[in-house]
Order: structure tokens, then sequence, then C-alpha cells
């Protein structure tokens, strides 16, 4: 009898706690980006333009092209959600989820231990090393070519492969280039003899413009998975993108958009 006694007044307990934290539970749900998004009918995302295979702006249509354009597209298209793309980059993306001008950032974002920090981080959906980019006939010719004296190599502002290259490079000049400067443009102009970038856009530099090569490392250098980003303190969103990611990857539309962009060889599992 006792023991009946002991589970009944258990159970009251679990069911006080339960209405107790019901006003809790409904204030984070109404608060949760999830819920504004479906509220509104609008969902912001931030993209930088310039980025190769992932959110790169075609100069002829003035559309957003590559594998996280489409991706945000379903996004939006499951929530049913009218989509708005909000121009962001890697050295601001992370003030611009703060200050609430998006709600997710999707454009290739290297998930590292400094950043989350700051943003949350879904489960990866592509997974990439570094590679070269250098003019074809040039001087660097192999991966031995890049980290010598009087070699000038350029990364993105704000890139995880920035701080990365300052300690890797122990000879050659690094060069931290800025938006809306580029560092294929500085490649062309010749003020830099390489670039080091991802998987995706040695092969879009290389697959488009005949004066570009690739230079593969001799093995796989800094292993980097690439997610999607939101504001921290909000559970239920950050839930629901990675539901979306469970979801196209069972269903194959991320080795669809991956294969459409050529980016199949670096799909996460």
């Amino acid at each position: 009898m006792n023991k009946v006694k002991h589970y009944l007044s258990s159970l009251a307990v679990a069911a006080a706690l339960i209405s107790f934290d019901a006003p809790r539970v409904e204030a984070q749900q109404s608060n949760s980006r999830l819920y504004s998004i479906t509220s509104s009918g609008k969902l912001r995302v931030c993209q930088y333009p310039l980025y190769y295979s992932i959110s790169f702006r075609n100069p002829a249509t003035g559309q957003i092209e590559g594998i996280d354009a489409d991706l945000a597209n379903e996004l939006a298209k499951e929530l049913g959600a009218e989509l708005e793309i909000v121009e962001s980059s890697f050295g601001t993306f992370i003030a611009d989820l703060q200050a609430d001008k998006c709600e997710i950032g999707m454009f290739g974002i290297g998930a590292t231990l400094k950043r989350a920090q700051a943003v949350a981080f879904t489960q990866p959906y592509l997974i990439t090393s570094i590679y070269a980019v250098t003019r074809s006939g040039g001087e660097v010719t192999s991966w031995a070519d890049i980290d010598q004296p009087g070699r000038k190599v350029a990364v993105s502002l704000g890139s995880y492969i920035e701080p990365f290259m300052r300690d890797y490079l122990k000879n050659a000049e690094l060069v931290v280039v800025a938006p809306p400067a580029t560092r294929e443009s500085e490649l062309v102009a010749g003020r830099v003899d390489v670039i080091m970038t991802d998987y995706p856009t040695a092969i879009k530099v290389t697959d488009e413009f005949d004066w570009a090569a690739s230079i593969e490392p001799d093995e796989p250098l800094r292993l980097t998975p690439y997610a999607y980003v939101v504001p921290h303190g909000d559970q239920i969103w950050l839930n629901y993108v990675n539901q979306f990611i469970d979801t196209i990857k069972l269903d194959g539309r991320l080795v669809q958009f991956a294969e459409k962009n050529k980016l199949g060889p670096i799909v996460a599992p």
C-alpha cells in the first residue's frame, strides 16, 4: 500500500511540474523563430553572393545560384514561406544573425569551435578539405611550391581558412581579401600567386575558367564540416533545421542538389 501511495504521489508531483512548466513551454514556442516565420510567411536567409557552387550571384541573370540557393528555396517551401535573401559575408554573418537581420545563415559556413561560441551550428551537410587554385602555366605547379619565399597566398577575410593559413604558412606572404574584392580577381590581376579555398570553389573556378588550375594537398588538410547557422538560444528552430537536413538526406534532395552543383563527392553522411 505504501508503494502505491508513493507512486500516486510521484504522479501528482510530475503532473504539477508539467502544469507549472506549460506556460514556459508555450512562451518558448511563441518566441521561437520557427513560430515567427510561419506566422509572418517570410524566411530571411543570410547568404554570401560571391561563393562559387554555394551561393553565387550570376552576373547575367542577377540570381543567386548554387547548392545553398537551391536548399534555401527548399527550406522556404517546407515552411510555406516566402524566401528573402539578405546579403552577408564570412566576416559579418555572426553580427547579422545577432542583429536579427536573418533567421539563418546558409552559405557553406565552416563549423568551427570558435564560431560555435557565438552561433549555433546545425548538423553538417558537406565536408571539405582545403585546396589551392593558381594560374595555369605559372610558377606554382605543386603543393610544395606554395609556402615559398616571395609567394603571395590569398584567403577570404573571416573564412575558417584565414586563421589556419596564418599558422600553416612559414615562408609565403598571406594576403587577406575583403569584400567586395575577391580572391579570384586578385589572382587574375596577378597580385597574388595562389588562392586557398575549399572543394566547391576549386571545382567551380577550374571548371569555368581556362586560366585556372587546382592543386590538391598531399593529404586532406583541415577537414571541415559545413553547416547552417542560427542564433543561440532557440532550440526549437535549431531542431527544425536539423530535421530539415535529415529529411533531405533521406529523400535524396541533398544528393540531387549536390550533384547538380558538382559537389557530390563532399556530401556529409
